[in-house]
């Protein structure tokens, strides 16, 4: 059999569904290296109106539940079911009245295996926070797998090591048909804060995403008290007549809190509520503000041309819940490997048939 081309033995590009799309950080990287997204679901109506703007087909907003029947073939599937119950921002006391909720998200694997059971593909991919990949939850998706016949690779991933400006780790799960698929190995490119927002005006724009806030002389005098690195406990330190009781009252804790970031260091997380210096490290390194959404959404990776839909708070909430769109584009490198050996298999037993 002679040595074919990636073109020669897809003939097309590998199409892919996207269950819990969100705005379709995963689904972007996926693009890029060359896959065409056919069909998507997720939950959130605005996030499924971005996901619609730039993917340019119909997404179905509604419970995964719903969908009985999925109206396209595809060569593989990816997707990260809800983390809530997972996350450690997430964690919460038995007697939570929204325990219940959680632990249904907990269980929407099931939901994701059954479209698998549906669609057939050759590979699926499943994304989620590193703590999922230790849940008891995770060891039945494993033996649900094993039991399709699936071959099977995972490991969580750190985006810092991948070209991302940011220290955020994301477990991946790759399944395949008849091969053993492989994740990527880390690039090891470091690019940093400066790197990604360093051209961005200091002074927020108000357009294409650049927006400010407009914070209380207090705030404004508590931001200059942090210096890049620095956190609460400069605030503390320096004037403790405008730091707010709770946290004088806390005099140990986290040291991300109105923390600021460095120019020349990945950011940390980015989370939903970034533009709130007091919920994580969001000061501008240089600026006396939290840092915009077009700033996040680079720290995120997304192109300066991803048209995000939806208010400040829905925006936000959909920047900080997306996987990095490089580091998809990883993963996916990594899969076009897995389907690419899959149809060398079929190619060659075709060729042996004539």
């Amino acid at each position: 059999m002679k040595n074919m081309s990636w073109n020669e033995l897809t003939k097309k590009p590998p199409q892919f569904i996207d269950l819990f799309c969100g705005c379709g950080g995963l689904a972007l990287g996926f693009k890029k290296a060359g896959f065409r997204s056919v069909f998507a679901v997720d939950s959130d109506p605005t996030a499924c109106k971005t996901y619609e703007a730039n993917f340019n087909h119909n997404v179905f907003c509604g419970d995964i539940a719903s969908l009985r029947k999925i109206p396209v073939d595809a060569d593989m599937i990816i997707g990260g079911p809800p983390c809530q119950g997972f996350s450690p921002l997430g964690k919460m006391s038995p007697g939570d009245v929204a325990l219940q909720n959680h632990v249904v998200l907990n269980k929407l694997w099931i939901e994701y295996l059954r479209v698998v059971d549906q669609v057939n593909p050759k590979c699926f991919v499943i994304e989620n926070v590193p703590e999922f990949f230790h849940s008891r939850e995770f060891v039945k998706l494993t033996k649900e797998i094993e039991k399709r016949k699936f071959n099977f690779t995972c490991d969580v991933l750190d985006g810092s090591r991948f070209g991302i400006p940011q220290n955020r780790k994301r477990g991946f799960l790759i399944a395949a048909k008849e091969v053993q698929p492989s994740l990527p190995a880390p690039t090891d490119e470091r690019r940093t804060v400066k790197d990604a927002i360093g051209d961005l005006p200091l002074q927020p724009t108000g357009k294409d995403w650049h927006i400010g806030r407009n914070p209380t002389s207090t705030s404004l005098e508590r931001y200059k008290c942090v210096p890049p690195g620095g956190n609460r406990f400069d605030l503390m330190r320096k004037r403790p007549d405008i730091t707010p009781k709770c946290w004088m009252n806390k005099p140990t804790g986290s040291t991300d809190v109105f923390g600021r970031l460095k120019w020349d260091e990945p950011a940390l997380t980015i989370r939903t509520e970034f533009y709130k210096p007091e919920k994580g490290r969001y000061l501008h390194p240089a600026a006396q503000r939290p840092i915009t959404h077009r700033e996040a959404a680079r720290l995120q990776t997304f192109p300066d041309g991803f048209k995000f839909i939806g208010s400040k708070i829905q925006v936000a909430r959909m920047i900080g819940n997306a996987v990095p769109p490089k580091l998809s584009y990883h993963v996916a490198v990594a899969v076009k490997k897995t389907i690419f050996r899959y149809n060398s298999i079929h190619t060659h037993e075709e060729l042996l048939a004539h």
